[in-house]
This record gives structure tokens, C-alpha cells and sequence, in this order.
């Protein structure tokens, strides 16, 4: 689940001091250990992220490729398990510039 713990991390959860519960930033009741986590499951969890990433300036930032992946899983294939692939080779490649 270390895909799920690169999306929580953009997404803006904070890991908590146990090092192994995420703590959402809107609820702070709002607890998750990164194997309950649900970002490869539940669209309710991973299109927020996508909205997200879709409010990055991509274009100038040299993520067409990404972007162009993402866009093509939402607008032909629809598989929540491909989605979630190219949101984490987005976030990876995000990260690294």
C-alpha cells in the first residue's frame, strides 16, 4: 500500500507521530491507517485527487504525458485500477521535480 501512502501524502494527510495513521487535514477525526486506506477501491476517494491534480499548471510544468494518461483512463477505459496507476506515476513524477 506504499501507492496508497504517495496519495495520501498529496492529497494533504498528515501522518500522525504512531507512523502508521493518517490524519485527514479538513477532519481530524478522520483517521486512516494506510491499509484501510481506499484510493485503489473507491472513485469517492480517488477523483478528488484528480480534481487536484487537474488544478496543477501541468502544461508549463512538463506533465502532458501524465496528464494526457489520466485523461485518456477518464475519457475511454473508466477502470478504476488504471486510473489509480496514473495518478501514482503523476505524483512520482511530481514529486521528483
Amino acid at each position: 500500500m506504499e501507492d496508497n501512502k504517495l496519495i495520501a501524502e498529496f492529497d494533504g494527510w498528515k501522518l500522525s507521530s504512531d507512523g502508521i495513521t493518517y490524519m485527514n487535514p479538513q477532519d481530524k477525526d478522520d483517521c486512516w491507517i494506510t491499509e484501510e486506506m481506499k484510493y485503489h477501491t473507491s472513485w469517492d476517494w480517488l477523483m478528488p485527487v484528480v480534481e487536484r491534480i487537474k488544478d496543477i499548471e501541468y502544461t508549463r510544468r512538463g506533465y502532458d504525458d501524465e496528464m494526457d494518461k489520466i485523461d485518456n483512463v477518464l475519457t475511454c477505459d473508466l477502470r478504476i485500477e488504471n486510473l489509480y496507476k496514473a495518478v501514482v506515476e503523476f505524483i512520482k513524477l511530481y514529486n521528483e521535480k
